[in-house]
């Protein structure tokens, strides 16, 4: 699977996830001029912005390399400009998660599907904004 599609894959993969778990998706593939935020999502009265990880070799150990100190840094960029652009959440709670998703298929069938590890790693990083 190319790159980009297993990336969108994921993704989807994460957004289902999250609903299931209660979250309700904002938005997907947010940018700004200084980066991309994967998902937005609202957890009660939490907004929260996550970087999804489709990977099919490293395991979670392996997300510092993903998620470094720019990458953080670019998220949190994001993030802040969004909150100029949406002020309606400016009096919220954020939160920087992380989803890792190991064992995509080459062309992705509706959740659930047997043989993907879905990881949700809630405050993966922090940051005052």
């Amino acid at each position: 699977m190319h790159r980009a599609a297993k990336g969108r894959a994921g993704e989807q993969y994460a957004a289902r996830a999250l609903e299931k778990a209660g979250m309700r998706i904002l938005a997907s593939n947010f940018r700004s001029p200084r980066g991309e935020v994967d998902l937005i999502a609202l957890d009660g009265d939490t907004l929260v912005f996550v970087e999804v990880k489709s990977w099919a070799s490293q395991g979670v150990d392996g997300l510092e390399y993903g998620i470094n100190r720019e990458k953080q840094r670019r998220i949190i960029e994001t993030a802040k400009y969004f909150l100029a652009a949406h002020r309606e959440y400016n009096e919220m709670t954020v939160r920087f998660d992380v989803v890792f998703i190991r064992g995509i298929p080459p062309s992705p069938p509706a959740i659930p599907q047997t043989g993907i590890d879905i990881r949700h790693l809630a405050s993966a990083f922090m940051e005052c904004v």
